[in-house]
């Protein structure tokens, strides 16, 4: 399989799932808990599995809209709660960021043994949001995980001067071009560092977190590129031009071809 031509089996879904929900006790070594929501279709499997990275004092639930969207067009979503940048670990160490690539390839390797059988090993992909972001960032770099054939990255940035490494794997960025948290010149230059097929998702009057429109403009983009680059749906990779300008409230340049 190759990033350009996705792996076209099994064929993507053409319903919407009803989505059932579950939260896995997972811990990385003695002082590393990491809580992880499952959001997953209800329907027979194996589904491809998305590992979520919240941003700084968020929680998974804080974004369980978009999620709830792509477990509903057929895959699963595990998001953990970091031990020290979530909102509900009480104590914040920003630092604690670089750590946690680690953590989600863990949380990964946890979900594809526990949920055997409804989880497809050869689809997994990694997504976050701000510090998410960042993670995102460092699974295809400095910590790259071989398992990942595709991401998106939220509002994210690099951290560290890592060059994307390992097989080639599709990247979406998405960031708003006010973004007054991460600036969206740093999410530019991690998308421009980028030496795969990418595109990038612009909000033109987005600030850290869609809303409303843009929203909505983001949650039919990515689940589009999910299904073009974990199901190989042609289909889908057509439409992501149109489903990203909609309304106009965002461009797309696309390299993905």
């Amino acid at each position: 399989m190759t990033a350009t031509s996705p792996t076209p089996a099994p064929k993507a879904p053409a319903r919407r799932f009803a989505v059932t929900t579950r939260r896995l006790a997972l811990q990385r070594g003695a002082d590393r808990p990491l809580a992880t929501t499952v959001w997953a279709p209800k329907g027979d499997g194996p589904f491809p599995l998305i590992l979520f990275s919240h941003g700084l004092t968020a929680d998974p639930g804080d974004y369980a809209d978009l999620l709830r969207a792509w477990a509903r067009a057929g895959f699963v979503v595990a998001a953990p709660a970091y031990p020290h940048t979530s909102g509900e670990s009480g104590e914040l160490n920003i630092l604690d960021v670089l750590n946690q690539p680690a953590d989600a390839s863990y949380v990964i390797t946890e979900v594809l043994a526990r949920l055997k059988g409804s989880v497809d090993a050869g689809r997994v992909a990694a997504a976050g949001h701000s510090a998410g972001g960042i993670t995102t960032i460092g699974m295809f770099s400095n910590a790259r995980d071989k398992r990942l054939i595709a991401g998106v990255v939220l509002a994210g940035r690099q951290v560290l001067a890592s060059p994307f490494a390992g097989t080639k794997a599709p990247l979406l960025f998405v960031h708003g071009q006010r973004d007054k948290v991460v600036g969206y010149r740093d999410g530019r230059a991690a998308y421009d560092a980028v030496p795969w097929p990418k595109a990038l998702l612009s909000v033109t009057q987005g600030g850290h977190i869609a809303t409303g429109a843009a929203f909505d403009v983001v949650a039919a983009t990515t689940t589009d590129f999910w299904r073009w680059s974990l199901y190989g749906d042609a289909t889908a990779r057509r439409r992501l031009q149109a489903d990203a300008t909609r309304g106009g409230v965002a461009t797309l340049e696309n390299e993905l071809s």
